[in-house]
């Protein structure tokens, strides 16, 4: 396997997780990317490669948003999505009843 395909098949894997997640179908995540399905399908399936403003527009349509870092700091990145031993949410996000109070 390319080193390429290993990143198209993980960037399908995560935004076929997302869509699931999200309850939509690959049709609705072409319509509201303004691509076509098959063409979502091979992005997701890792067959084909997308420009960066295809994968932006995929990526708003499930709601997520693209980041670029520097590989350097993926480890830290990571280290703060990753939850806490005594809870499960990310490290940057406040516990949901911290916001009733006001």
């Amino acid at each position: 396997m390319i080193p390429d395909s290993a990143a198209l098949l993980e960037i399908g894997r995560l935004l076929k997780k997302a869509r699931q997640a999200s309850a939509m179908t690959q049709e609705r995540v072409a319509d509201l990317a303004g691509i076509s399905r098959p063409r979502y399908r091979d992005i997701e399936t890792g067959v084909a490669a997308a420009r960066a403003t295809t994968l932006l527009n995929v990526a708003r349509a499930l709601g997520l948003e693209m980041m670029m870092i520097p590989q350097a700091m993926v480890p830290a990145v990571e280290a703060l999505l990753r939850p806490h031993d005594d809870d499960d949410l990310p490290a940057f996000i406040s516990r949901p009843d911290d916001n009733d109070h006001g």
